[in-house]
């Protein structure tokens, strides 16, 4: 069984039992937290799509860590005009366990 669900602006499939990386979420480590904008499921080839969303579906997940990614380089560059700029960051994202998918 998978889901499609939407967390944080983004959608992600998800099995139970995965570990996925999101957008950094508001709850502590170790807190469990739900996700009901489920927007397809599939249970054994009987899918279920959303209109937004399925009704009574959700996800639960606990919040394992938060962490930050890999560096991201964004790089500007002009040809021809001497015009070069390199940035970049590192995105702060949680690191949740799907629990259950219902």
């Amino acid at each position: 069984m998978y889901a499609i669900v939407e967390i944080a602006g983004n959608q992600y499939k998800v099995h139970s039992g995965d570990t996925i990386f999101v957008n950094r979420l508001t709850a502590t480590e170790g807190d469990s937290v739900n996700f009901d904008r489920v927007l397809l499921t599939d249970n054994g080839g009987t899918v279920r799509v959303g209109a937004p969303t399925v009704s009574g579906a959700s996800v639960s997940a606990t919040v394992l860590e938060h962490l930050k990614g890999d560096k991201v380089i964004v790089f500007k560059k002009k040809r021809r005009k001497g015009y070069r700029v390199k940035n970049g960051f590192r995105p702060y994202l949680t690191k949740l366990k799907i629990n259950s998918i219902a």
